[in-house]
């Protein structure tokens, strides 16, 4: 096998199935007028309305570059507020409008559909993301680790 054919890079079907994935989601969230991240981000916002900006771009692992646009434009289509915090303004805090809030009711098939749409079962999606998840805790503690960092 020669390791440097595309095809043999763990890397390249990693970034393929994330495209792929990205695209299924289209139009599962064009009625809900929604970018995939921005789906990423109302799924947070759901989960634990009226978090930092902090912390949603560490729960994302997103940085502020790309995050603040997202915030930017979830604000101008009326789901979210951004608002400094009242014991620390230093700290920016998202909360959902009730728009915002609303949507999560329309959003709630898209998983179930999504995973329809892929033709698999419930505990093999189960595992599937069980292993992807170790595969970028191993991948995050090798790079910790690496003293061969990129300068």
């Amino acid at each position: 096998m020669n390791a440097l054919l595309l095809d043999s890079q763990l890397c390249f079907s990693l970034y393929a199935a994330s495209r792929a994935m990205t695209a299924a989601y289209a139009p599962l969230l064009a009625p809900l007028q929604l970018t995939y991240p921005q789906y990423l981000v109302m799924l947070v916002l759901w989960e634990a309305d009226g978090v930092s900006v902090k912390a949603l771009g560490e729960r994302l692992q997103l940085d502020s570059g790309t995050l603040t646009p997202l915030l930017k434009k979830l604000e101008q289509q009326g789901l979210v507020t951004r608002r400094r915090d009242d014991a620390d303004a230093r700290v920016v805090r998202i909360a959902l409008t009730r728009r915002g809030a609303a949507l999560r009711g329309k959003a709630q098939r898209i998983p179930e559909r999504l995973v329809c749409q892929l033709g698999l079962s419930l505990p093999a999606v189960a595992r599937l993301r069980e292993e992807l998840n170790g595969l970028t805790q191993t991948l995050r503690e090798a790079n910790a680790a690496s003293p061969l960092k990129a300068s």
